[in-house]
């Protein structure tokens, strides 16, 4: 029990928030450095299309969505504290091999400088291969990095209903989840420096190695309420307001807890109401992160401008602020209307799913200027990390503790899904309306610019549908009792 005796309720729980905040940003920042460097520096040494990136980013998003289905299992039985080390851990690593490319890439083609890489004709035999090989040593890099941060989400969910009341995990998970967003608002500020002093493989690896302080931080920091000696009798009271058996579950083995199988999971509508919403939304928020940077090259402001890094700057920003409120909606409807949990939730994600539908406007106003689209895209993100915040805070509603790693970890994968679909459906789709030029159109936009309206359109309507599809699946709130 704490060793903390002041009758004060500590607030330790917002110290792990914050430990689960930092480690989303690191995630999404190891993410970012591919998509910051690839068109402006890497395309420019391994001869890349649009269809090359869009392989590696849907095979990342493939395997991503695979691990996913057992890394919420592997959380919930090696438990937070190792597992999410193992997952940081690994994803770091993954991110810092990504530097090893160029140089395997050079060494296996009898290459003997950067310069003699970049001067190889385009279209030649030559430049197919390095393109090829090098493509599939990101491929190899990307899976390692997608094995590790699988775990991310799964674990931090489940930190999230160990430490907070239902109440207040909404806000919690929109706080942590707006690393995501924080990731992205630092990465424009950072990679492209370090890319164009220090070279692209530097970015990797300075950004990989932050993870590795994490763990060493989350070894020292991190001990379930009941454990912890930062927590005093007043917070653990506050953290298990919900039961009255509260206090006497967390005292438990994990092992003692009731468990769900992993087909049992399948049988209930509640996991696939969260499927649901994963899977049409999750690939909406990966194609802003990996294609934003892209977008705006094509509008002529590359990441290793000033006006590119701003532009992708202040559409995070955007994202930043207006989605830190994305757990307040739903406390708001809680607390001042009184409704559960889980309706203030599916009322608050009614109200998001409208923001994205400024994505339709993006491509359409761009010829008036960049920030037109960079402002759009901005609130579509807000709209979807909000609405993400939520849809996570629907697991802890309505599952035990000891499934909702599990049911998370189902979800994303579902997610990953719809990320490889659209990513890689994103890349032929550029390449492919790129080559026809002024003979493809799309609602009044020609080659490569139709394609992107293709994919806003989609964008703007995922989310209605999601939401809609979800609340057919559990009309009202209805939590899973095990014996």
């Amino acid at each position: 029990m704490s060793s903390v005796t002041t009758n004060k309720m500590t607030n330790y729980r917002w110290v792990i928030c914050a430990m689960l905040f930092l480690a989303t940003t690191v995630n999404y920042m190891d993410r970012q450095v591919l998509s910051l460097t690839w068109k402006d520096f890497i395309a420019v040494d391994f001869h890349w299309n649009d269809n090359d990136y869009g392989t590696i980013t849907a095979i990342f998003s493939l395997f991503y969505a695979f691990i996913s289905l057992f890394a919420g299992r592997f959380i919930d039985w090696m438990g937070t504290k190792k597992g999410y080390i193992w997952a940081i851990v690994v994803w770091s690593l993954g991110a810092c091999l990504h530097a090893g490319c160029g140089w395997v890439t050079m060494y296996v083609e009898n290459i003997d400088s950067i310069e003699e890489l970049r001067s190889i004709a385009a279209g030649s035999q030559a430049a197919i291969a390095v393109s090829t090989l090098s493509v599939w040593l990101f491929l190899a890099c990307r899976i390692v990095l997608a094995v590790g941060e699988s775990g991310n989400f799964p674990a931090a969910i489940k930190v999230t209903a160990e430490y907070f009341p239902k109440k207040d995990r909404a806000l919690a998970t929109s706080i942590f989840n707006a690393g995501a967003s924080v990731g992205a608002l630092a990465a424009p500020l950072t990679i492209p420096v370090l890319a164009e002093h220090m070279g692209w493989e530097m970015s990797f690896i300075i950004i990989g190695g932050i993870g590795f302080i994490w763990a060493g931080l989350w070894l020292f920091l991190y001990d379930k309420p009941s454990n912890s000696k930062f927590v005093n009798e007043a917070e653990l009271s506050y953290i298990g307001q919900d039961e009255e058996e509260e206090k006497v579950e967390q005292a438990k083995p994990a092992e003692n807890e009731p468990t769900l199988s992993f087909l049992q999971c399948f049988a209930y509508r509640q996991t696939w109401a969260f499927i649901v919403g994963k899977l049409m939304t999750d690939g909406v928020w990966w194609f802003y992160l990996f294609w934003a940077p892209a977008y705006f090259s094509e509008l002529g402001y590359p990441s290793n401008t000033g006006m590119g890094q701003a532009l992708i700057f202040v559409l995070y920003l955007i994202v930043t602020v207006l989605s830190i409120y994305g757990g307040y909606l739903p406390k708001l409807f809680v607390e001042k209307l009184g409704q559960n949990p889980y309706a203030g939730r599916m009322r608050a994600m009614l109200i998001f799913a409208f923001f994205p539908l400024f994505a339709m406007f993006a491509q359409p106003l761009a010829h008036i200027s960049p920030w037109i689209p960079c402002i759009i895209i901005g609130l579509a993100g807000a709209g979807h990390q909000a609405w993400s915040a939520n849809l996570y805070s629907t697991i802890g509603d309505m599952f035990p503790k000891s499934a909702i790693a599990t049911i998370t970890g189902i979800g994303t994968m579902f997610g990953g899904l719809c990320s490889f679909a659209i990513n890689k459906g994103s890349g032929m789709l550029f390449t492919y309306a790129d080559g026809l030029g002024d003979a493809f159109s799309f609602f009044g936009q020609t080659g490569k610019p139709a394609g992107y309206m293709i994919v806003f359109c989609y964008c703007a309507v995922a989310y209605l549908i999601g939401w809609v599809i979800m609340k057919t699946l559990v009309p009202k709130y209805k939590p899973i009792v095990l014996d």
